[in-house]
């Protein structure tokens, strides 16, 4: 990474002294970062000509720039500004049902003036994209979901004086050699897990509203500049209902929001969501979580830290701890289920089978393999799954189920388990919120949300 205003390039030259003994003596040559022999290393070592602009000497230009390269070279000494951060209408999240695909939404403000987005919070991508300048988007009107109240809305970059292009020169413009030229916008188009499923249109720079504070009364209003998917054409599972009005990733990439505001000395590089029972939930940008929380390593992804992979050593069921059962698996705010290698799923399944005190069943439209009735309407004992991780740190399930309900009430339940297609498996939401009605607890996801390598 280049500093902010000196290269330093480092020589060495030996020579020969008594004894025979070579000694190395190491001295270094400043060069400025605004010269002309940086440009000329640069452009040396592959950089683009076109792209090294500098400017003039003792000129404004040549000022503003130093003086926000002390600025931020500041806050990365001091530390993060602030300890929390969240959403300026609040750190609740919702889930609202099958309309919108089961998963979490908050609501955030984008842009000048501020514009309302109900967005989708996904911890499996990285772009944070809204419906923008519409050119085949899912419907906004409220009338078209039973669960919401409101209209939802549409961006454009012309009415928002914050808005900014993002060229295709820009470094996180990854489609940039698509480009006839380096200044014109940066277009983008991704692919999601679900078939069909894509967002494409392009990218642009324009803050997001947030508040800082233990809480969502007592708080601070925080503009911060992130890069923004301008989606003008959506496909797939976007235009029947699921994240209508723009998903926000979450990801390890540099353009997702949580490394754009710790990049900014915002924040740490950290963020923890939460899920109660009632499908309600909390986001915080910064939050490390308590002293006494576990933690566990991300595993790399073809050679790179790409996403929150974790690795399981070892798999309990109830008290029982099974042989040849571990598996990587990739923590996933977007996948309401979790998902196992086909011959660990069969492990745990079996042995949930053998301990639960209940007749095992099957219930018409339910395609889950191990369901059980029940003639209670409260969830019976069942076995609690316990996931080891390295350094014997460990993550517990204790009713690793969901509950079937008939006309009179509960009828059954099942294991909320499934075999993944490949061999590595997703650990989805219903196993990030078994907090006890305590929806801060350690925050299951946050085990593996944290950018701490162990």
């Amino acid at each position: 990474m280049e500093a902010p205003f000196l290269l330093l390039i480092l020589v060495m030259s030996s020579s020969l002294v008594q004894n025979t003994v070579e000694l190395a003596t190491f001295s270094s040559r400043l060069i400025h970062r605004f010269s002309k022999e940086y440009k000329e290393v640069r452009v040396s070592r592959g950089g683009d000509v076109n792209d090294t602009w500098l400017p003039e000497k003792r000129s404004k230009e040549y000022y503003q720039i130093l003086v926000s390269s002390d600025l931020k070279r500041q806050k990365l000494k001091l530390g993060p500004h602030y300890q929390l951060l969240f959403p300026s209408q609040g750190s609740k999240t919702m889930s609202l049902g099958n309309d919108f695909g089961w998963l979490h939404y908050t609501w955030i403000d984008i842009g000048t003036p501020r514009v309302s987005f109900m967005v989708a919070l996904d911890s499996g991508s990285d772009l944070f994209w809204v419906p923008c300048d519409c050119v085949q988007c899912a419907p906004l009107s409220a009338s078209h979901y039973s669960s919401l109240d409101r209209d939802l809305n549409e961006y454009s970059p012309s009415q928002s004086s914050t808005s900014k292009q993002l060229s295709c020169s820009h470094r996180l413009c990854d489609m940039g050699l698509n480009c006839t030229n380096s200044k014109q916008s940066c277009p983008y188009s991704i692919n999601y897990y679900t078939e069909s499923t894509s967002s494409s249109g392009l990218l642009v720079e324009d803050i997001i509203h947030l508040a800082s504070g233990g809480d969502d009364t007592l708080n601070t209003s925080v503009k911060a500049p992130v890069i923004i998917g301008c989606g003008m054409k959506q496909s797939g599972g976007y235009l029947d209902g699921v994240a209508p009005d723009g998903l926000m990733g979450l990801g390890l990439q540099e353009i997702s929001v949580p490394s754009f505001l710790a990049k900014a000395g915002l924040i740490q590089n950290s963020f923890s969501m939460c899920f109660n029972e009632d499908d309600s939930g909390r986001i915080f940008f910064g939050d490390q979580g308590p002293a006494t929380q576990q933690s566990a390593p991300f595993l790399k992804l073809n050679g790179n830290y790409t996403t929150y992979i974790v690795g399981v050593e070892a798999s309990c069921v109830g008290t029982s701890c099974l042989k040849q059962s571990s598996f990587s698996a990739l923590v996933d705010s977007g996948t309401s289920f979790t998902f196992l290698p086909d011959d660990v799923f069969e492990m745990i399944a079996e042995e949930f089978d053998t301990q639960v005190n209940a007749s095992r069943s099957s219930f018409e439209g339910y395609f889950w393999k191990y369901c059980y009735k029940t003639s209670s309407q409260d969830l019976p004992k069942v076995p609690s799954l316990r996931l080891i991780f390295p350094q014997n740190n460990s993550f517990m399930v204790h009713n690793p189920v969901f509950m079937i309900y008939g006309i009179q009430g509960a009828i059954g339940f099942c294991l909320a388990i499934q075999p993944a297609d490949g061999d590595i498996g997703t650990i989805g939401r219903k196993y990030s919120r078994n907090c006890h009605g305590k929806c801060r607890c350690s925050l299951n996801l946050q085990l593996a949300l944290r950018k701490s390598y162990i």
